[in-house]
């Protein structure tokens, strides 16, 4: 039988890999390919086809790493860790996730994809840059922690 808590870890570093993986993919390569585009009304149309089909990955990738990691936490009775400083990758991992599920899940179909397709159309340039300038702060906030966490989980604290 196999080992339940490695089979979650396994899901969850492979859940962070694609699910961060994609952004930075969207962020260092697919925006700055499509901001050179010379038709601005292009501009919309490829990045919301591209952004679209990623975003049902990064949904499934996002739950996978939520249940592995309150599963993980559970299973080893870790609550107290995320008051330490010395583990703030924790309460940090947290942070990521649920910046990116609110993202994801409420504020993306509520507001956020109908804001990019009308400011897109109208403000292009703006718009592009101010997605790009975006995707980098969440790009470097999420390697950020995951420098800590394999720093952290290995034995190397800052504090």
């Amino acid at each position: 039988m196999p080992n339940t808590f490695v089979l979650a870890r396994v899901l969850h570093v492979l859940g962070v890999v694609i699910w961060i993986g994609g952004v930075a993919m969207v962020t260092m390569v697919i925006l700055p390919a499509i901001r050179r585009f010379e038709q601005p009304e292009r501009r919309v149309e490829v990045f919301e086809a591209i952004e679209g089909r990623f975003a049902r990955i990064a949904k499934v990738a996002t739950v996978i790493v939520g249940l592995t990691g309150f599963y993980m936490v559970e299973r080893m009775n870790a609550w107290a860790l995320f008051g330490l400083a010395s583990h703030w990758w924790l309460p940090g991992m947290v942070a990521v996730w649920l910046l990116f599920t609110l993202v994801l899940f409420v504020l993306e179909p509520l507001f956020l994809h109908r804001w990019f397709h009308e400011h897109g159309q109208s403000e292009p340039e703006r718009t592009f840059k101010l997605v790009q300038i975006m995707h980098w702060v969440l790009l470097a906030v999420s390697l950020t922690v995951i420098v800590g966490v394999v720093a952290g989980s290995h034995g190397w604290f800052l504090f």
